[in-house]
């Protein structure tokens, strides 16, 4: 599972989910992508279960990028305990998602394969997402440096 090596406070607050993705909401790398439409918490184990979907899909053809990264600890107190004495341990870590998100990104593969396999990754995450293609997102404005 994916998790920070090491962090500065151990234990965070919620906080809020409010508003769009102001980064992260460009196809950087490759060729399609999945953009989060609603905003959630991702587990690092759904995450890893979206990156084994697609890359099953593809038969570890191409190139997949993973643009979330779990960095946010959640904590819990253990079942049937009494309110009060404190915080309770970080049991998983999430990646905050806001709606525009960019979440996985994919390359070097057919269109259609590219399509399914983001489309099967989507079955694995707690937000409904919709898949990109670079062109789509960007305004076809890819080749800006020309």
């Amino acid at each position: 599972m994916l998790m920070p090596k090491r962090v500065k406070h151990r234990k965070q607050m919620r906080g809020s989910m409010k508003g769009k993705a102001l980064r992260g909401n460009t196809i950087s790398n490759g060729e399609y992508g999945l953009v989060a439409t609603e905003p959630a918490w991702i587990k690092s184990n759904q995450i890893e279960a979206a990156r084994v979907a697609m890359t099953r899909y593809v038969k570890r053809g191409g190139q997949v990028w993973i643009k979330i990264f779990p960095d946010k600890p959640v904590t819990a107190k253990p079942a049937e305990t009494r309110m009060g004495s404190g915080k309770g341990s970080v049991e998983y870590w999430v990646s905050v998602v806001k709606p525009g998100r960019v979440m996985f990104e994919i390359a070097g593969v057919p269109e259609e394969a590219a399509r399914e396999a983001l489309r099967l990754a989507s079955h694995k995450l707690p937000v409904k997402c919709k898949i990109m293609s670079k062109a789509d997102l960007n305004g076809g404005a890819d080749n800006e440096e020309q």
